[in-house]
């Protein structure tokens, strides 16, 4: 019997444990929001722009 209630201890102890908390979540989405936003600003900045046009037109140059 002093092993099941052990086991039954440790199932409690990990479903409490289950998952993020509200406070976490919310850190978690405002932090994959902020690293969203900058990577869109990096994408759409004029350079990048010019480089990704420039590795574009050398594929279809070499394409024929």
């Amino acid at each position: 019997m002093r092993g099941l209630a052990t086991a039954t201890r440790r199932c409690r102890g990990a479903a409490r444990d289950a998952g993020m908390s509200t406070a976490e979540y919310a850190v978690g989405m405002v932090a994959a929001a902020a690293f969203a936003g900058l990577l869109f600003k990096i994408v759409t900045s004029s350079e990048v722009r010019a480089l990704l046009l420039s590795i574009i037109k050398r594929a279809l140059q070499l394409a024929g």
